[in-house]
């Protein structure tokens, strides 16, 4: 008798599954442009009323108006093969409400506090994601 091969498969989900997965884990990565070079920093999030508020490490030279951010969490387990990815893009705008940015930045746990300690806002336009798994073959 010999044991059944195991191949890894990458299963695209809806935005509504990708926004459930993304409500289960409280960190991922921020992605935005410096002097247009992409900058990636670690971050947390809620998601509260379908937008995505996150505390990062970044300077608050992130461009004035609505830029649009990427932020990226997900959950892989690479021995075992399985997982799952999420990415949200859209407008972002800083939490500027004195009693709501209290509130986030105690329930936030932050990485570095004074002025690289950023809560910001984003509406979701683009969501993606996708779940990995294996399937064994006979």
């Amino acid at each position: 008798m010999t044991a059944a091969a195991t191949s890894r498969r990458m299963v695209d989900v809806s935005g509504a599954e990708a926004l459930w997965l993304l409500q289960g884990t409280t960190q991922g990565r921020l992605v935005h442009l410096r002097r247009e070079v992409p900058v990636v920093r670690p971050a947390v999030h809620v998601l509260e009323y379908g937008r995505l508020v996150v505390r990062c490490p970044v300077q608050a030279d992130i461009p004035t108006g609505r830029p649009i951010l990427t932020y990226q969490a997900e959950d892989i387990r690479i021995a075992a093969g399985t997982g799952w990815s999420v990415t949200v893009s859209g407008p972002a705008e800083p939490v500027t409400d004195a009693a709501e940015a209290a509130h986030y930045l105690r329930t936030l746990p932050g990485w570095a506090y004074g002025p690289h300690d950023t809560l910001l806002r984003i509406t979701p336009q683009t969501v993606t994601g996708y779940r990995l798994g294996t399937v064994k073959s006979a």
